[in-house]
């Protein structure tokens, strides 16, 4: 004789399915608006960022100011560039030859941000500058295989963090100034009626030994500084 096997579910049993779907509903949920809001800070704050210049008002005083385009009457204390939205590693030889002179301004090419500028000197004594790039932010250490190179009146400089194992500067490279700070250089003798051409790119070196998976998803913030001999870190 046959058997019947019946499956009985209890209201308590069906109550409890109820609630752990809407608990995993509602936290897939949280989970997912917490991801979208980590997206967006990270969206505004390093695609919409821009790479800024800035003078200090003493040289605004002594007549000393900058420009997109190398005219009086463009000058500002401050210029902003163009971010690049995004970039993959690349190698410095794929970097246009002639991106030094090719355009003022932002001009980003395939994976590598590029801008041009001047400091126009307008008043009637000689002073030193200093010019400084800082780094505002970090993440993945991505630090470690950036290039930051500077055309100053035409003459290249590219600079890197030193090399984790040797602590040495990567091939080519001047080294990085400190943790957070890339550059600091100074122009002696900016004397009246001179005008100072610099251009400024950054790119990720694939060819640097530590450009790896690890650093994917990373970003760094940087601006520039550019400082009278007195007001310059001691």
């Amino acid at each position: 004789m046959k058997k019947d096997y019946t499956v009985s579910t209890t209201a308590e049993k069906v109550h409890k399915k109820k609630i752990f779907s809407k608990v995993s509903k509602l936290s897939l949920l949280l989970l997912l608006l917490f991801a979208s809001a980590i997206y967006i800070i990270l969206y505004v704050v390093y695609n919409e960022s821009s790479f800024v210049i800035n003078v200090d008002r003493d040289m605004l005083k002594s007549s000393i100011f900058l420009t997109e385009d190398g005219n009086k009457n463009s000058k500002t204390r401050t210029l902003t560039a163009d971010a690049a939205e995004y970039m993959d590693n690349i190698s410095v030889k794929w970097i246009s030859e002639d991106v030094d002179t090719e355009a003022n301004g932002s001009h980003n090419g395939d994976n590598y941000f590029a801008y041009s500028f001047y400091l126009v000197h307008d008043g009637e004594n000689p002073i030193t500058y200093w010019y400084e790039i800082s780094i505002d932010d970090i993440i993945k250490d991505l630090d470690k295989a950036i290039r930051v190179m500077i055309y100053h009146n035409g003459v290249k400089t590219i600079y890197a963090k030193e090399n984790d194992e040797t602590n040495k500067p990567e091939e080519g490279t001047k080294k990085f100034y400190s943790e957070t700070v890339a550059v600091v250089e100074e122009r002696k003798n900016f004397s009246p009626g001179d005008k100072d051409r610099f251009t400024v790119v950054v790119w990720i070196e694939g060819d640097d030994p530590d450009c790896n998976n690890e650093l994917l998803g990373g970003g760094i913030k940087m601006h520039m500084d550019i400082t009278e001999e007195r007001n310059v870190r001691k």
